[in-house]
């Protein structure tokens, strides 16, 4: 990566985050947020329409089956946004406006091309179940549970726990099928 390049998307994230840290009740972060999210090239207004993270981070996947893969020069970028939304996500203490931030940067980072091509796949929770199904995991009303091991509806909070943290998911339920989304988006970023 350009050294320029580097100090920008640091110097970039940190700001981000001291403002988030900084940042005092939800009435100064909302308008932060709502720059952030207008800005967005996808649309979330559909019925059973992802949420921009997901439609981001599954549409990258499916943007290597079409014309428009992310190139090399892209993956240098993007990598480290995705490693800090991933991290945002295992915190618990992310504020949205930082969130919605790096999901704009993600978008900046990729072309127009390929953000049409994503909005044009219109991706909804079916086509994330029927992604994390072809992972071997299975999305279960309030959280993930592993394909190979039943429904995971009669496993205690600890077991559901050990459960995920045995194939590196993390985070509360409802966020390990996008945890690991994310996670499978770095190992392709950083095998470019």
């Amino acid at each position: 990566m350009k050294h320029g390049r580097w100090i920008g998307l640091t110097g970039l994230l940190a700001v981000v985050l001291l403002l988030a840290g900084c940042g005092g009740g939800s009435e100064a972060q909302a308008p932060a947020a709502e720059a952030a999210s207008a800005v967005s090239a996808l649309d979330v207004s559909y019925e059973g329409a992802l949420a921009q993270r997901n439609q981001l981070a599954l549409g990258s996947l499916r943007l290597e089956e079409t014309d428009q893969p992310l190139t090399e020069a892209q993956a240098e970028d993007l990598v480290l946004l995705w490693q800090t939304l991933r991290g945002t996500m295992g915190s618990g203490s992310a504020a949205e406006a930082e969130v919605d931030a790096l999901l704009a940067q993600i978008e900046e980072a990729m072309s127009d091309g390929q953000l049409a091509a994503i909005a044009a796949m219109r991706l909804t929770q079916d086509d994330l179940q029927a992604w994390a199904q072809s992972q071997g995991l299975s999305i279960q009303g309030s959280g993930l549970a592993s394909g190979e091991h039943g429904s995971g509806r009669d496993l205690s909070e600890d077991e559901r726990a050990t459960r995920q943290a045995e194939r590196g998911i993390t985070g509360g339920s409802g966020s390990g099928t996008s945890g690991a989304l994310i996670d499978a988006v770095i190992a392709l970023l950083q095998a470019k």
